[in-house]
């Protein structure tokens, strides 16, 4: 088949145009315009239409949704096939969505069951495909060991970064006291439950005014998301993973264990935990999670049910993985056997300390996950699979 790609920076293109054009043996035109985030281009429009004129294309594909890409592919009647593994992604939102040539896979079930109720017909649900025999290569050639050795490993952003993720805390300041007051509440009480996002449900009207009246946003044209949506997932869901993630991070600093993390912020110093600095996707992650005795992962808050792609990610390396509960982890995967759930901070301790006790145990887990990502998550499986939808 002719595939006309979307590239665009994005994690995993290396394994999925490898899929394409090497494994299933496809050709691929690969096609690109800064424009491709934009709801509504011109420029994107004229540049996708001298592509599709050069030649028959089957289908168009890119990693996670974009409406100017959709409304293209409507207007030629090409199928759009899309993977999204980003949560939140307010582009889900856009009434491009609803069009007929559109195939939208999303790797949350949850997220898949609330379009598919609002009658969304275009949604499918996906576990986000893993490449499980590039480290084997990567062991092969010389790197810096000493760097990925550790007990405990955490590679993720804290979103905590300046101009970057730190919405919540510059809509914060501009709030009244009775305002902070609701929202530390109702956030203290999310960072106690795990596996159940409910922050969306408990911004009253009044509430969600004052966010507004702080730091306003105003949907986009083409677009049916809620301030309720916004606020919940894009500046609360990301503040509740910061605190998160630096909470259980300090209580693993105050143990005895070796515990790294590899993050954008540099300049965050945790007692009791090196920080190591970012972390490459491609050429470092895949060692790290292979040589460390634990990967700890903590999924960001707006994540409602799915396997987030650190999870296969690290299970595909052959990692061990600890992560929180994640319901779509149970329908592929079995806990204790081929990976470990915690349930809260003190939970997370235990088990961190019971397996590093218990070297045997851990490397058999490891073993395990690795072995079912291979087997039943390549990207080979997961492409024809889709395949199977698209194109009956």
């Amino acid at each position: 088949m002719n595939i006309l790609y979307l590239d665009w920076p994005c994690f995993g293109y290396i394994d999925i145009l490898f899929t394409f054009e090497h494994t299933l043996k496809h050709n691929v035109t690969r096609f690109f315009h800064e424009d491709y985030q934009q709801r509504e281009s011109k420029a994107f429009m004229d540049a996708f239409d001298k592509v599709y004129e050069t030649r028959h294309f089957d289908f168009c594909f890119s990693y996670n949704f974009y409406p100017a890409l959709a409304e293209c592919c409507h207007r030629h009647n090409l199928k759009y096939i899309s993977i999204v593994y980003d949560s939140p992604f307010v582009m889900l939102y856009s009434y491009t969505i609803t069009y007929p040539t559109n195939y939208v896979f999303i790797f949350d079930s949850q997220l898949y069951l609330e379009l598919k109720k609002g009658g969304i017909d275009t949604v499918y649900y996906t576990v986000l495909p893993v490449n499980s025999t590039v480290i084997d290569v990567m062991l092969k050639k010389p790197y810096d060991k000493k760097r990925t050795l550790c007990d405990i490993s955490f590679v993720g952003t804290l979103y905590n970064e300046e101009n970057s993720h730190n919405f919540f805390d510059r809509l914060y300041q501009k709030l009244d006291g009775y305002t902070k007051g609701y929202l530390d509440a109702i956030m203290e009480s999310q960072l106690k439950v795990s596996g159940y996002y409910f922050i969306e449900e408990l911004l009253t009207d009044p509430v969600i005014q004052k966010l507004y009246q702080a730091e306003p946003y105003v949907p986009s044209r083409d677009g049916a998301e809620t301030l309720s949506n916004i606020y919940a997932n894009y500046y609360i869901g990301r503040k509740l993973t910061s605190m998160e993630r630096i909470r259980l991070l300090s209580v693993l600093g105050e143990t005895k264990h070796n515990v790294k993390m590899f993050t954008l912020n540099k300049d965050v110093s945790l007692p009791g935990v090196t920080n190591m600095g970012v972390a490459d996707y491609y050429s470092e992650m895949p060692l790290i999670f292979h040589n460390s005795k634990i990967n700890l992962n903590i999924t960001l808050r707006s994540i409602k049910s799915g396997i987030p792609l650190r999870c296969m990610d690290i299970m595909g390396a052959g990692g061990f993985l600890l992560t929180n509960f994640q319901a779509d982890l149970l329908d592929y995967f079995v806990p204790d056997e081929d990976f470990v759930y915690y349930e809260d901070e003190s939970d997370m301790i235990k088990k961190a300390d019971y397996y590093l006790e218990h070297d045997e145990k851990r490397k058999q887990i490891a073993e395990n996950g690795h072995r079912k990502a291979a087997e039943n998550h390549s990207y080979e499986k997961c492409l024809t699979d889709i395949f199977s939808v698209v194109f009956n």
